[in-house]
């Protein structure tokens, strides 16, 4: 659904995005992750024809956005930056006026997706009365107009309180697995993509520093929560045997690969060290995306 090759993106000498290259296939819920001005935003324009690129293709729905732009976005909903409505107008009112901007929409359609995003009752006060959340879910009813197949939610949850973001979590999987849709989502709310993704690439000042699924960023590392009687004594001891490539936080150590917990226990038994608890923990995507941020740090140094 969505295809970049060796994109490049220059504004003036600031190289916003360098050489990316990325796929999105039909039927995923796939992350874009990165810092603030890491490249995220800039990518999403460049798929919605709203930045050009410096050199590279950029194909959305097998049509290059170049090109064919008409063809490429006629099955795409988005919510790309701050969406901007008619606060003196309801939400229905401004549905309306917005889906003129594409193609006039049947009143039968804006009912629909009123229903989906959870306005309906709500669809005839002006926009001025909604909350952060219904303006939210307003933007979303505005995606859906034109019957995408491919969704692009640039921070969907920003600004929202944790019900908000739980509701919009919701929303995206119901959008997924009942229209069947293809949804790109670029978002800092590490715990919603977790949930929602199935693949994710990470950015960092412009270029893509990790691409593959959720479940692979869970078996890149082998962190243990380790509790002795002295864990620097012990985590010198453990790196000197070869047998932990890392630690943090005075309670975690990270195992080299094929290396089990036992062996660590027989290590600091032999030298001494009284072990209390020592169990695997459960990687996040959390922990595993400021990992790869620190790598980066580490390698620029």
């Amino acid at each position: 659904m969505i295809e970049l090759r060796n994109v490049q993106k220059k504004f003036g000498s600031r190289l916003a995005v360098d050489d990316l290259t990325l796929t999105v296939p039909r039927g995923e819920i796939f992350g874009l992750l990165g810092h603030n001005g890491a490249g995220k935003s800039t990518a999403i324009g460049m798929m919605l024809g709203q930045v050009w690129p410096t050199r590279g293709a950029v194909k959305v729905c097998g049509h290059d956005v170049a090109s064919q732009r008409a063809l490429a976005l006629h099955k795409v909903g988005a919510i790309f930056e701050t969406p901007a409505f008619y606060d003196y107008l309801s939400g229905w009112r401004n549905l309306e006026i917005l889906s003129h901007y594409t193609a006039p929409t049947a009143p039968q359609r804006i009912r629909e997706v009123v229903d989906w995003v959870g306005l309906t009752g709500r669809e005839q006060s002006k926009v001025k009365t909604y909350s952060h959340g219904m303006r939210a879910r307003l933007a979303l009813a505005q995606a859906l107009l034109p019957g995408p197949e491919l969704l692009i939610l640039d921070e969907p949850g920003n600004g929202l309180d944790p019900e908000g973001i739980a509701e919009m979590r919701q929303t995206i999987g119901r959008l997924h697995r009942e229209l069947g849709l293809t949804i790109l989502l670029s978002s800092h709310q590490l715990n919603e993509v977790e949930q929602l993704c199935t693949r994710i690439a990470v950015l960092q000042q412009g270029r893509k520093v990790f691409e593959g699924s959720v479940a692979e960023t869970k078996r890149r590392t082998q962190w243990v929560r380790l509790r002795v009687n002295d864990f620097g004594r012990a985590t010198r001891t453990l790196t000197d045997a070869a047998l932990i490539s890392g630690h943090r936080d005075g309670v975690g150590v990270e195992l080299v690969i094929g290396v089990e917990t036992d062996q660590l226990v027989r290590r600091l038994v032999e030298q001494g060290i009284a072990v209390y608890e020592i169990a695997r923990e459960s990687e996040t995507l959390e922990r595993f995306y400021l990992s790869v941020m620190n790598e980066q740090r580490l390698e620029k140094q």
